[in-house]
């Protein structure tokens, strides 16, 4: 299949939205046009403020289009793992043409069978990848069409997210004026990209260390079979730094980005740098050291619980080792530290193409390399999902002409708001939110920075 044309992918991230314009020729993804913007209206990956969010996604979206030159309306979005439900499904039909020959009306139909089943109100479908088709009896069938038989039957993965969190990514997106393609997972997406062949067969733990928000992954046999997200990122770390050195967020945030460190044990107690401190007049010196130390303290918490999660799912028994991306894994340092947070082999992730070498573009980039590969049974699957989103901003851009023209009349009339059920995560239901804090890592490690650790804790509390 030749998947050429233009691939715009929307990053809803919780300190900064981003877009990618991306051109497929023969195969080939070229980035042409890169926008970003500040979030605003997110907190800890969940729209929370529809309208900021929207005009947040505009100017982004403004950016790239002026780099690409190029007009979009058309948007492929990630969704974030907030809870996300991972369960196998099945469906079968008898082949309707008079010749038996498996047509795409077939397997939109036996994708269609499989999505029917019975979902709590508060949840809805996001996605539906496909596993293997059976026809016949005769199963690993990647492509049934052309081929004859009377019984097609299909295996695959759906996704499933509260509605809560798709209805508001969908407003905001509608809200920017532009059209949901489609809503893809995000680990699912980053994954495609992150990982090597081989990585993605073996089995590897794929870990995205954001700004407002972790989330660790399990891919094993081509397939995401496990999701875990803490409620703490990058964002936590720069309030630490603030509230510890009593600066501002913005000189914290600086001061991490210019200073910081991830590892104490390759920082010097005798640097120092100036900081600028609430309520005094001169700059306080500050070492590097110590700096590392606030920054390390909230870092080995949140690798912690997700460590834990990991460990009780047996994902540090797989031979892939751990990929870790995302904007917090830019700190240097970071990676050493979960090395020996998790005595794993552990690789940084960076995009290489020409204006995205940040691990914070990573999951953009994911979104639109997801989206070129996708083969034509892949979308053909999709499509009942799809015409229900289609549905949705139907309905929506209706709604809100009716209202802009009934609020126009009313003025002329007037006076001057997880987990697979398989080998790997047995008898889990959904992804875990709050991993038990206080259970052992993966490896004992020497204490560090417990006066700052404690001061922390009690200001927190």
């Amino acid at each position: 299949m030749d998947n050429s044309g233009i691939y715009v992918g929307l990053d809803i991230g919780t300190t900064s939205i981003k877009v990618i314009i991306a051109e497929s020729v023969q195969g080939q993804l070229n980035i042409i046009g890169v926008g970003s913007d500040r979030s605003k209206g997110m907190n800890r990956g969940v729209v929370v403020d529809i309208d900021q969010v929207a005009a947040a996604i505009q100017n982004a979206v403004h950016q790239a289009e002026q780099k690409a030159n190029v007009s979009i309306s058309d948007v492929y979005a990630g969704i974030p793992a907030n809870m996300l439900s991972i369960e196998p499904c099945q469906g079968m039909i008898a082949v309707s043409d008079e010749s038996k020959e498996i047509t795409d009306q077939d397997v939109r139909n036996v994708a269609a069978a499989a999505l029917i089943r019975n979902l709590p109100p508060e949840r809805e479908i996001i996605d539906l990848v496909p596993d293997e088709f059976i026809v016949d009896g005769f199963d690993g069938i990647k492509d049934p069409r052309g081929m004859i038989g009377v019984r097609l039957e299909m295996h695959g993965i759906v996704f499933t997210s509260p509605k809560t969190v798709i209805h508001n990514i969908k407003k905001s997106i509608a809200k920017a004026g532009l059209n949901l393609k489609s809503l893809i997972v995000e680990p699912l997406a980053l994954g495609k990209v992150a990982l090597t062949d081989g990585e993605q067969d073996f089995g590897t733990i794929l870990i995205d260390l954001g700004g407002g928000q972790s989330t660790a992954a399990v891919i094993h046999d081509h397939k995401l079979k496990f999701t875990q997200v803490d409620q703490e990122g990058g964002e936590y770390i720069t309030k630490d730094i603030s509230v510890v050195l009593n600066t501002s967020f913005g000189n914290a945030e600086k001061l991490k980005r210019d200073y910081g460190n991830a590892n104490t044990d390759v920082t010097s107690e005798t640097e120092e740098f100036p900081v600028e401190t609430v309520g005094q007049t001169d700059a306080v010196l500050v070492s590097e050291h110590y700096l590392s130390e606030i920054i390390e303290a909230r870092a080995e918490q949140i690798l912690t619980r997700l460590g834990t999660a990991l460990d009780r799912v047996k994902a540090f028994d797989l031979p892939g080792g751990i990929v870790i991306t995302g904007g917090v894994t830019a700190l240097p340092g970071i990676a050493d530290l979960v090395a020996e947070m998790y005595d794993r082999s552990v690789k940084l992730y960076i995009p290489d193409q020409m204006g995205l070498r940040h691990p914070s573009f990573a999951q953009a980039f994911g979104l639109v390399t997801y989206v070129s590969r996708l083969s034509e049974v892949d979308r053909l699957v999709h499509t009942p999902i799809s015409s229900a989103t289609a549905d949705y901003v139907s309905s929506t851009r209706t709604t809100q002409t009716t209202t802009t023209a009934t609020n126009q009349t009313v003025k002329k009339a007037k006076p001057a708001d997880h987990t697979m059920k398989d080998d790997l995560t047995p008898n889990e239901t959904a992804t875990q939110q709050n991993a038990d804090a206080t259970a052992k890592p993966k490896k004992e490690k020497k204490k560090r920075g417990e006066s700052i650790r404690s001061f922390l804790n009690n200001f927190f509390e």
